[in-house]
């Protein structure tokens, strides 16, 4: 799935680790999430949702 992530991220100067934390997730999987190779299971995409202060429909994007 296309996402926006690494732009938001890259928006508020943190790195991948940073974000990582935020969520309680690995660096590894914030990677995986931003290159397309994971999808984010939803309770995750409702976190990355609110911690960005945005709808997922604004993150993740059809392909």
């Amino acid at each position: 799935m296309k996402n926006r992530l690494k732009v938001l991220r890259a928006e508020r100067d943190w790195s991948q680790q940073d974000l990582a934390d935020a969520l309680g997730v690995s660096r590894q999987s914030v990677n995986a999430i931003e290159t397309g190779k994971y999808d984010p299971s939803l309770p995750l995409a409702f976190r990355i949702a609110d911690l960005f202060g945005l709808e997922i429909e604004a993150i993740f994007l059809r392909d």
